[in-house]
């Protein structure tokens, strides 16, 4: 699938500030699974300086910075991308990794320390853990067999809400209460699959949905990684496994650490608001 998408963000203060330097995750990747065709963000007003970086996690990330105040700030990115994996299941597991739970090695448990951690280190949900033994015995202990059933039911059991602002819900609380955002949705399975020792991370990106809605969202979904596979998406929300019709931007085993645009400005307080805007088209390959 190739994509053309259009995304702008509008910030207005109700005085002028100083902005703070501020970080940019809107660069979608280049991977095993899409590539970049173009890519052009322009920023108004125009900052002193901007310098692309890769993050600790591997996500390239702006940062810009500005000397003069401004009532406003506008983000536009505009980038056309081509995404390549129509079947999500296109892998063979490593035999150590069909059943749960996975011996990952020394070095790669290392490696994927951060993303074996709960969300709240130290304070395992009991909620989330109940959930994940329900699913892996319904599931004899199969690892893509647990990742298909719990993606289903969160898919099927809870309503999907729109709630714009915020950070994610505890896992609990969403599946208690039966309901919630992509965000919460995303959190509640990585943190189900940590519970049985599934690498999982938070990915925030695009997805296709419906294509004559005008009104557009970013959107969350969680990889969690498989031997034999690497990392794997899973999208709750839409009850699907990622293939083709997702375009992810950034991910990390730290929700909060995905904001699409992270910054402050001065004096502290000072109202605003923010406008998003996004649109998507395609071309079927």
């Amino acid at each position: 699938m190739l994509y053309h998408i259009a995304h702008t963000t509008t910030y207005k203060y109700q005085q002028a500030v100083t902005l703070t330097p501020h970080t940019i995750k809107l660069i979608p990747r280049n991977d095993a699974g899409q590539k970049v065709h173009q890519f052009s963000l322009e920023i108004d007003p125009k900052p002193t300086g901007t310098c692309y970086n890769n993050d600790l996690e591997g996500n390239v990330v702006l940062q810009a910075w500005f000397n003069e105040p401004t009532e406003f700030l506008k983000i536009e990115v505009s980038c056309e991308v081509e995404t390549f994996r129509k079947n999500p299941f296109d892998y063979l597991l490593e035999p150590d990794a069909l059943k749960l739970p996975i011996d990952y090695s020394a070095s790669l448990l290392a490696q994927l320390s951060p993303y074996l951690q709960t969300q709240y280190p130290g304070n395992i949900d009991p909620v989330a853990t109940q959930l994940a033994q329900e699913i892996l015995v319904a599931s004899s202990h199969q690892t893509t067999t647990f990742l298909n059933k719990l993606n289903q039911q969160i898919y099927e059991t809870c309503q999907y809400l729109i709630r714009e602002t915020g950070d994610p819900l505890p896992a609990g609380i969403t599946w208690k209460g039966k309901s919630g955002s992509c965000r919460d949705f995303a959190v509640l399975f990585m943190e189900v699959c940590r519970a049985v020792g599934l690498a999982a991370r938070f990915v925030s990106g695009y997805q296709e949905g419906d294509l004559d809605q005008k009104e557009r969202d970013l959107h969350a979904w969680v990889e969690v990684y498989l031997p034999g596979a690497g990392w794997r998406g899973y999208d709750p929300t839409h009850g699907l496994a990622v293939s083709d019709r997702h375009i992810p931007l950034v991910a990390s085993a730290f929700p909060n650490y995905t904001a699409p645009i992270s910054g402050s400005f001065s004096p502290p307080g000072t109202p605003f608001s923010m406008t998003p805007k996004i649109s998507i088209q395609f071309n079927q390959n």
